[in-house]
């Protein structure tokens, strides 16, 4: 019986792998072209072209596009609420908030395409998210709030409305992937650059520390 179950498992491993590859190939493939051309002007050809798979894979794994687009959407959500973790009742506000910022920023840098399919929902009426953003983020956000006016209630930070708080430090990391082009073309580039984003998120690590009241870091060198 142990050999058996072995061999089943070295027969299906592979397969698991595979579905899993291509899975996250198809949804990468589908930020992108979600971000670029739309939900409505997105095509599963497209997907699949960009994919470099045929388009029967995608109808396989997501059955239809707008199967497919949610699960852009929750795959964004994921990524997004994980760094908020760092915003901890036991947790030092400075290094928490600098982690925050500084996971927010990666994701700017790294899944711009992330932010702007999450941008276009918003801005097209949150059809898709609106259950979510009514519950499950208010219900986050009323949490992160909560931890916050905790530290202000012990004087680990100056007094601020947390809510609104949250909200800047989204609307700035945030920018940086939503106006990427933008951004890059007032500070005379073709394209930021990790350094760029480096030297950005230092600075924008000392404006949310300073709008909290914390001591920031010292200057880079």
């Amino acid at each position: 019986m142990a050999t058996t179950e072995n061999t089943d498992l070295q027969d299906t491993a592979p397969q698991g792998r595979i579905r899993r590859e291509n899975r996250e190939r198809i949804l990468k493939a589908a930020e992108l072209v979600f971000a670029e051309a739309g939900r409505a002007g997105a095509t599963m050809a497209d997907i699949a072209e960009r994919a470099g798979l045929p388009k029967a894979n995608l109808h396989y794994y997501f059955g239809t596009k707008e199967d497919l687009y949610r699960a852009v959407l929750d795959n964004i959500l994921r990524l997004w609420l994980a760094p908020i973790d760092s915003l901890r009742p036991d947790a030092d506000p400075a290094a928490a908030l600098t982690a925050y910022v500084a996971a927010k920023m990666e994701a700017s840098r790294s899944r711009p395409a992330a932010s702007k399919v999450f941008a276009n929902e918003i801005l097209h009426g949150a059809a898709q998210v609106q259950e979510f953003l009514a519950k499950d983020l208010r219900r986050l956000v009323d949490a992160k709030a909560a931890v916050i006016d905790g530290w202000i209630a012990a004087g680990r930070m100056a007094p601020l409305d947390a809510r609104q708080f949250l909200f800047m430090i989204w609307a700035v990391t945030q920018h940086y992937a939503d106006f990427n082009v933008q951004v890059a073309a007032l500070l005379g580039r073709k394209k930021l650059t990790r350094s760029d984003f480096d030297r950005i998120t230092r600075e924008v690590v000392r404006m949310v520390l300073r709008a909290a009241g914390l001591p920031e870091p010292p200057p880079h060198p």
